[in-house]
């Protein structure tokens, strides 16, 4: 006999309802079909589920509850986890107090009440069902959900070949796919994952509301809205994500971080970064895809001109100097840094980088996580580089002077030094050091070159049609009128199956600022960015405006697409 029926068993011999024989056989071919003894009974008419019922309620004095008079909609949807369900088949129903009442047509499965208790923190009672009410309450509940998200679509070998796998960062092992990975929550979210994947997707949103829930994802830096599922089941997919991530379940007041590797396939996976926000109807959670390929992206796939790309490769190829990249959030730094790391990235060379965080594992450089609530920031990392004799440094992001000091000094002192800033041009970068407080000699010694960037969406070869625009506006838009005169035709996007809306990938859209001896005397004669852009502008450097221009001109991407991207 199973645990958990040994004592309802014991019970129906002592009152003659079964023979000890035909208990033990039960009990065996109950065990052997993995369903609780009382289910077996019902199930094969051996006893009637009312008459063990009324048994139950004389036997163990648990007071009788009628499931079909109860509204199973007011149930709390976080107290409804199908693991437990389906481990104990029991169903907690309603609390009062700090006591979770769970329905079950045994009252004897000690087990079940001690799981729910533990899982939940609440002091637990039985409540007696009927047996074979029981189980249209629970394939009611299991359906209902899965009805409301269409879970019956999701058998698919992709989806249920998903696994969640370890993670470098922890040293626990992942959570196991179990039966829990039958439920409809789980199979639910495998495929929103699976499906954001497919599309290239960079994020997901997932988005409570009072009285909606939103699923998006950001595909070529556009957010589009993919699914709205029932609002009672936000908590649900939470708790789900952050179990895949291990961040802590009970935790909904606080932020939390997290981490998912995800296997796909038996040699591809994919890591995601997690990030949880309470809002006032629910947490937001939000993950970041972390597709490792792109940092991997050939120099020749990310845009550049032939010009901006011998300028990068130069800078890269000087022993010594500062290369800022700058942009908003979302606007490609990582990569293009990246990038240039991989093309250092020898035997020969010792490089190292702080990020907060790591994105994207590279094999062959050190690279640093930093911590600032443990005292590991990015000026305590670049100290510690400048001991380990680099050739190399990469700072994530220069958010301070102390950084931005050391980084310079490294510059002037054989180093390589690659960063970041949050400016909208590559001369604001330039003012943006100054006001911080590095004097202007250092500045001018240290930076050799500053790309300014964004991600323009691609046009989809496949649909794309040309845009009539009288030329009076091409001039105006900042055209010439010997390109006009050379027929000069746009494109617009139309949309078909093979993109979104349009648009298919991305591309980079520079501005490439180069040191040169005039703009160093502009910056020691404490020049501001307007200044130094014109002065940048007359020695050749093209503004995002115009290489974005140039993109349109060549049939890469929109008018309208240069104009959202490169507006202010």
């Amino acid at each position: 006999m199973t645990a958990t029926a040994s004592g309802l068993a014991m019970s129906l011999v002592a009152s003659s309802l079964l023979s000890d024989e035909d208990t033990r056989r039960y009990s065996a071919e109950a065990k052997q079909q993995h369903k609780p003894l009382i289910t077996f009974l019902v199930d094969n008419k051996i006893l009637g589920s009312a008459a063990l019922a009324e048994f139950c309620e004389q036997e163990y004095g648990v007071p009788l509850l009628d499931l079909d008079a109860f509204d199973l909609s007011e149930i709390p949807q976080k107290y409804l986890n199908s693991k437990l369900i389906d481990k104990h088949h029991a169903l907690p129903i309603y609390t009062q107090g700090h006591t979770l009442y769970v329905a079950m047509s045994d009252p004897t499965n000690v087990a079940a009440l001690e799981d729910f208790g533990f899982s939940f923190g609440l002091h637990t009672e039985a409540l007696l069902v009927d047996e074979l009410k029981l189980q249209k309450a629970i394939v009611k509940l299991t359906e209902g959900v899965a009805e409301a998200l269409g879970v019956d679509s999701l058998h698919d070998n992709d989806i249920d070949g998903l696994e969640v796998g370890d993670d470098d960062l922890h040293e626990d092992k992942a959570p196991s796919n179990d039966a829990d990975d039958d439920a409809p929550i789980v199979k639910y979210i495998n495929k929103v994952l699976l499906d954001a994947i497919k599309r290239g997707a960079s994020d997901l949103h997932f988005e409570p509301y009072e009285t909606k829930y939103r699923i998006r994802f950001r595909i070529d830096g556009i957010l589009h809205e993919i699914a709205s599922p029932p609002v009672n089941l936000g908590s649900r997919f939470a708790a789900r994500l952050k179990v895949m991530s291990r961040l802590d379940i009970a935790e909904r007041r606080l932020p939390q971080d997290g981490r998912i590797k995800l296997k796909v396939s038996a040699t591809k996976a994919m890591d995601m970064r997690v990030n949880t926000l309470p809002t006032m109807w629910g947490e937001k959670i939000v993950l970041r895809i972390l597709d490792s390929s792109a940092a991997r992206l050939n120099i020749e796939q990310l845009g550049y001109d032939s010009e901006q790309k011998t300028t990068y490769l130069n800078a890269l190829a000087k022993p010594q100097g500062m290369i800022l990249v700058t942009g908003p959030t979302g606007s490609g730094k990582t990569v293009s840094l990246y990038t240039g790391l991989n093309i250092l990235n020898t035997s020969e060379r010792n490089i190292s980088t702080a990020e907060d965080p790591v994105e994207i594992n590279l094999p062959g450089i050190n690279q640093v996580q930093v911590n600032p609530k443990a005292g590991l920031s990015f000026a305590s990392a670049l100290r510690a580089f400048l001991r380990q004799d680099p050739d190399v440094v990469m700072v994530g992001e220069i958010r301070d002077l102390e950084t931005a000091e050391i980084a310079i000094k490294a510059a002037q002192t054989g180093h390589l030094v690659l960063s970041t800033l949050h400016t909208n041009s590559a001369a604001e970068t330039l003012t943006r050091l100054m006001n911080m407080g590095v004097p202007a000699f250092n500045i001018a010694s240290s930076v050799t070159l500053i790309m300014a960037q964004r991600l323009a969406r691609r046009l989809c070869d496949k649909c794309k049609a040309p845009e009539q625009i009288p030329a009076h506006e091409l001039l105006a838009l900042g055209y010439s009128q010997q390109q006009i005169d050379a027929g000069l035709q746009l494109y617009k996007p139309v949309g078909c199956p093979e993109c979104s809306g349009g648009y298919k990938g991305r591309v980079g859209i520079y501005e490439m600022l180069k040191m040169s001896e005039a703009i160093a005397n502009l910056i020691m004669e404490g020049g501001n960015s307007l200044q130094i852009a014109s002065l940048a502008q007359k020695e050749g450097m093209r503004t995002l405006r115009q290489t974005g221009l140039e993109k349109a001109r060549l049939g890469i991407t929109s008018l309208a697409e240069v104009n959202r991207v490169t507006s202010g």
